[in-house]
């Protein structure tokens, strides 16, 4: 089902979030591509934004079912999701709508269904080569997000072949203009503390990946042709900074301190699990450090030469840059600390 000019129908939910928003952007400067919103909030969708808008909650089975008729393409950014814990939200915030808009999706005869997902689903780099696009899988027993990720993941490979293409994008670490949820602004405060060490050295690589760059990578994985029925794709910077050079710029941007000592991974695992046990009782919107941020801290060399090559993926924004502008959007406030999840209403 393509548009009346042949343009793909590309349905992007979570539209007015920061991913989908720049999904949009990218989809709505490529000739190939008509774009079509879907939000709760119309009202927050980029200035400008002259598609179709389809307004509702994916949390609402009937907007399920009604969302996906009369498009090719869905590209779903519309994840709720937490930095740490929340079990239950992700079930019935994520997952299971998920699953449904998926099978919504296929009985609807559409062409495929991308995800946004992210490298943390995989396995870290164990020897300092890179991470491949479809390295295993690994739960994590205390990142509801990132395993309730995996089983989407499995869903997808068990329903390829049905007639509805899989394309699942295990994007890096969001930064850029607009980004306030994720490592960065998490790092932030905690950094204020003089309490955050560094994790083996910070000689672990990041896979940061800027707002521009994350709307691309979605657009080319919707509209690519000759892709086969279940695709995994790293989707990340053209370069992959390490954790100490991501700290010294934000302590030069910033006038924050520098971690001053160092612990293995181990013991920030032990920490991290004793602050989200503790966090009922100590003060914060979100425990001072939580095992999900000691995960993301680990080495993800996830190198993208296979996106390159099928989707045509070539990221292009420094992460300097990206950074620099994460960093904005949390200074006017002073950089409060975050919560980690997002909001459920």
């Amino acid at each position: 089902m393509t548009g009346h000019d042949g343009r793909t129908r590309v349905l992007v939910t979570g539209a007015t979030g920061f991913l989908g928003g720049q999904v949009l952007r990218a989809l709505a400067a490529d000739p190939r591509a008509e774009p079509v919103a879907a939000c709760r909030t119309p009202e927050r969708l980029p200035p400008g934004f002259p598609g179709e808008v389809r307004a509702g909650d994916l949390r609402d089975a009937g907007y399920r079912r009604a969302v996906v008729r009369d498009v090719d393409v869905v590209c779903h950014a519309g994840t709720w999701g937490a930095f740490w814990g929340h079990a239950r939200q992700e079930q019935t915030h994520f997952l299971d709508p998920a699953l449904d808009l998926l099978e919504q999706a296929c009985a609807a005869r559409v062409r495929r269904f991308v995800v946004a997902s992210t490298v943390a689903v995989g396995t870290p780099s164990q020897d300092g080569g890179p991470v491949d696009d479809f390295s295993a899988l690994r739960y994590t027993g205390f990142w509801p997000h990132a395993d309730r990720l995996i089983d989407l993941d499995h869903h997808m490979r068990e329903a390829a072949g049905r007639g509805t293409g899989m394309v699942v994008l295990r994007l890096g670490h969001f930064v850029g203009a607009g980004n306030s949820l994720g490592m960065i602004p998490a790092l932030v405060p905690r950094l204020r503390s003089r309490m955050v060490p560094w994790l083996a050295g910070g000689r672990a690589r990041l896979a940061l990946v800027a707002d521009t760059d994350l709307g691309q990578g979605m657009a080319l994985a919707a509209l690519a042709e000759s892709l086969d029925p279940y695709e995994s794709f790293n989707i990340c910077g053209p370069e992959f900074p390490t954790m100490r050079e991501v700290l010294e710029f934000v302590a030069r941007e910033t006038g924050l301190p520098l971690p001053r000592f160092s612990v293995p991974y181990r013991a920030g695992y032990a920490f991290g699990r004793l602050m989200e046990a503790l966090h009922p009782v100590l003060p914060g919107r979100s425990p001072f450090l939580t095992r999900s941020l000691v995960h993301v801290a680990e080495d993800w060399y996830c190198v993208g030469d296979r996106a390159a090559e099928k989707l045509g993926y070539v990221p292009v924004k420094d992460w300097r840059t990206a950074v620099r502008e994460t960093l904005a959007v949390r200074a006017p406030d002073g950089s409060p600390w975050p919560s980690l999840a997002q909001e459920t209403a």
